[in-house]
């Protein structure tokens, strides 16, 4: 908390503030929203909606993703053909934050059908590098200090990526954990909700709040695939500098052979993606065709290919799915870059997901959290850890976080 003016930045420090504090806080958080964000463009609508009920979320302020449901704001899905539209319900995890106190401030950019078609949003950090996608407006306002809390979306690397890319905290939970009602789908294998905070600490505060087990043990063994997977300069060296600190403070840290398997679960990722993209958008294509930017080359694309194919890809990620649960009772916690390296320059892309593509094709939590970085953009750490042990993940994560100090704020 700054102590000067009362702002608060933190889940955490939202959480422990009193109610009169919380209130302005919020007012603050608006006057910042107004300020900064002309400038990085996270907003498609702020329109502060009021809590549903009482409970820890009392009076903290998030938002949430454009292509999920709100009551009374817009849901544009990202693109200009749905300009104006409102949504008639909240979806389930808006419900949810809504009744546990939290209010909702309004709806943050997206990505065009959160695919690849970039929204206006820039990067916080440095305004001439993208934010990532397709959450770009989640992260973006959550590393502008606009908000302690915001919803995002995940089918490839829509939270990690842009987390790594802002130098916050994003947790992609274990597939079919968290309702998607009313979340608009673009491949129903893959499509998970993920959450940015500031901190692995506030994340935990959130899951705890969400009624979800906060589980016990920290302390695990950790992995980290040999050969490291293919990032560009600037992440191998934090990576390998980050993991020789974790060392350095004798977490056990050991090799672990899964590199080639990781690559082949990436392009399955493709496949399942473009193929069940294709046909949740094919009628929408019709009517829309070109306009649809991106999603119309997908849908191209995904109907080509066979359910022959189709099949294959979910039989050898189903194949993947066991020999990793084999491998996670060994290593508990695999660690791996949460990005190939730092936010690229320009908007014309989001980013590349290869990092994130197979844990969220095997369907495990996944959490990126920012790694110690000297001069330039910010970089993130992913932790991952079996289906089901998100509590585990989140605590492994709060203790990596430990030695490797606060995040950068270059």
């Amino acid at each position: 908390m700054n102590a000067k003016n009362g702002t608060l930045n933190r889940l955490e420090e939202w959480a422990r503030a009193s109610r009169a504090v919380r209130q302005r806080a919020l007012e603050l958080s608006l006057e910042r929203i107004g300020r900064l964000d002309p400038a990085i463009h996270a907003w498609v609508q702020v329109l502060p909606q009021p809590a549903t009920g009482d409970g820890p979320l009392q009076g903290i302020p998030f938002g949430v993703k454009d292509i999920i449901e709100t009551q009374n704001l817009v849901t544009e899905y990202g693109s200009p053909i749905y300009a104006g539209r409102h949504g008639t319900s909240d979806a389930a995890i808006v419900r949810q934050l809504r009744s546990l106190g939290g209010i909702l401030v309004g709806k943050t950019q997206a990505a065009a059908f959160a695919y690849r078609t970039p929204p206006p949003t820039r990067n916080p950090r440095n305004l001439e590098h993208t934010p990532g996608g397709s959450s770009s407006g989640s992260a973006a306002a959550v590393a502008a200090d606009m908000i302690p809390l915001a919803i995002g979306t995940q089918t490839v690397g829509s939270v990690l990526r842009p987390a790594s890319y802002c130098g916050v905290t994003g947790f992609k939970p274990s597939y079919g954990l968290l309702s998607m009602e009313g979340v608009l789908p673009l491949a129903h294998s893959l499509d998970t909700l993920g959450f940015f905070t500031h901190t692995p600490e506030g994340m935990l505060l959130l899951w705890e709040a969400l009624g979800q087990s906060p589980g016990g043990d920290r302390d695990v063994a950790l992995g980290v695939p040999e050969p490291l997977p293919e990032v560009e300069p600037e992440m191998a060296s934090a990576f390998r500098e980050t993991i020789s600190l974790l060392r350095a403070r004798r977490l056990v840290v050991q090799p672990i052979q899964i590199t080639p398997m990781l690559d082949k679960l990436t392009a399955e990722n493709r496949i399942v993606l473009y193929y069940e993209g294709a046909r949740f958008h094919q009628e929408r294509f019709q009517q829309y065709g070109a306009r649809l930017l991106d999603v119309a080359d997908l849908v191209r694309e995904g109907l080509q290919i066979s359910g022959q194919r189709y099949q294959a890809a979910l039989t050898f990620i189903s194949e993947c799915k066991e020999e990793m649960a084999e491998r996670y009772k060994t290593t508990p916690v695999i660690l791996v870059p949460a990005a190939t390296g730092p936010a690229p320059q320009g908007l014309a892309s989001t980013g590349d997901a290869r990092m994130n593509a197979p844990w969220t094709t095997l369907g495990t939590p996944a959490i990126s959290i920012p790694m110690p970085v000297r001069d330039g953009l910010p970089l993130g750490l992913q932790l991952t850890a079996a289906h089901g042990q998100d509590a585990r993940l989140l605590r492994a994560a709060q203790r990596v976080a430990g030695p490797l100090g606060s995040p950068s704020r270059s």
